[in-house]
């Protein structure tokens, strides 16, 4: 039996507490920011998904310090602060999780900015469609369809800036890049 060599990078301890929780903050300090009563009309169907972007940002980074019941946790949180269906933000988040984790590799090794980018873009389509097509089953109705892909455009286009919020914040308080 031949031995497997992981090519993927082994990740420096974390010995803070306070760097332990930083996934899970962030990731809750996404979904209040998403939650955030704006006086803007029809923000709230609007509102990027900044939950799924910590999500990606940490499942590639750390996953280690990212566990599937934190993230059930906080996308149960967010479906009752929302009113949404219950359970939907949090098979979203553990599904998003699921899926990079599984292509983590083909991202973590000497790749530029637009290359993790792109696989953002994958996500979040497959994701607000995903959202999308469940709601209508829930309603019974074809409905915003529109706002689905403005939402979808929007997530996509604030990633970076959120991509660079984050990536600063785990140097900080973890110094690990």
């Amino acid at each position: 039996m031949a031995l497997r060599v992981s090519s993927i990078p082994s990740l420096p301890r974390v010995n803070s507490g306070i760097a332990r929780m930083l996934p899970i903050a962030t990731t809750v300090a996404a979904v209040l920011l998403a939650v955030l009563p704006v006086r803007i009309p029809g923000y709230a169907t609007l509102t990027p998904a900044f939950a799924l972007m910590a999500v990606y940002h940490w499942t590639i980074y750390r996953p280690d310090l990212l566990p599937p019941a934190g993230l059930f946790v906080v996308g149960f949180a967010e479906d009752l602060l929302t009113g949404g269906p219950v359970g939907v933000n949090a098979l979203l988040l553990l599904l998003a999780r699921a899926a990079v984790l599984r292509q983590r590799r083909h991202f973590i090794i000497n790749r530029t900015f637009p290359f993790v980018w792109s696989g953002f873009t994958l996500l979040t389509i497959t994701a607000m469609f995903g959202l999308w097509t469940l709601h209508c089953l829930l309603q019974l109705s074809l409905s915003g369809f529109r706002a689905a892909v403005f939402r979808t455009v929007l997530t996509i286009a604030i990633f970076p800036a959120a991509s660079f919020v984050l990536g600063r914040t785990q140097r900080a308080l973890m110094g690990a890049g």
